[in-house]
């Protein structure tokens, strides 16, 4: 898996290139960054992970997962359609009910504006879906088993689904989605009361 984006001579384009690797490999979500042949100029360790769960792949040598490639290959097919535009290509890769990732190709510009790359981003929906569910549970304060149930039904589990998975009765899952909906309506009466 390449680390490096590009070889640059300069000691200011070395700093500017250690900065920029820096930023790329604390972003939680995945990316890539591709020549038009599929070359793989640098992979940040999120997106060889989320790579490796779309396709599963047991040799030592990195693949980009088809899916992938095919938002890729709509985003050149897009130069000719769009010559003046940028285009940003979007795509949903289901693995599971419960998981899937969306992806997002456009064009980057590094160096050479006549040699421009693919910048593929990869974010795992489930795990964007938790981030967000574990915030609400901390704003609104609520309990580890109405956390539960908000996750699920965020992930688009219908109710009876909800009191299945967790050993509940469906009227205890409206009773929690409701006392979740006034638990936010108190807090949004005292922040804006």
């Amino acid at each position: 898996m390449p680390n490096q984006l590009l070889e640059q001579p300069t000691s200011l384009n070395h700093t500017r290139q250690t900065l920029l690797q820096g930023v790329l490999e604390g972003i939680s979500d995945g990316i890539l960054v591709l020549s038009e042949q599929g070359e793989l100029i640098y992979s940040n360790y999120c997106a060889y992970r989320l790579c490796q769960q779309i396709e599963p792949n047991e040799s030592k040598t990195f693949k980009i997962p088809d899916q992938i490639w095919q938002c890729c290959q709509a985003l050149m097919d897009s130069r000719t359609l769009y010559p003046d535009r940028p285009v940003v290509i979007e795509s949903e890769i289901g693995v599971s009910r419960a998981h899937s990732f969306r992806v997002r190709a456009k064009w980057l510009t590094l160096e050479d504006p006549k040699r421009p790359y693919l910048a593929v981003l990869l974010e795992d929906r489930c795990q964007s879906l938790r981030n967000r569910v574990f915030a609400e549970v901390q704003k609104y304060n609520l309990t580890p088993r109405q956390a539960e149930v908000l996750l699920l039904y965020r992930s688009g589990y219908s109710y009876r689904e909800i009191a299945a998975e967790l050993y509940i009765t469906i009227n205890t899952v409206r009773q929690h989605l409701k006392d979740i909906n006034m638990r936010k309506q108190r807090t949004l009466d005292l922040e804006f009361g």
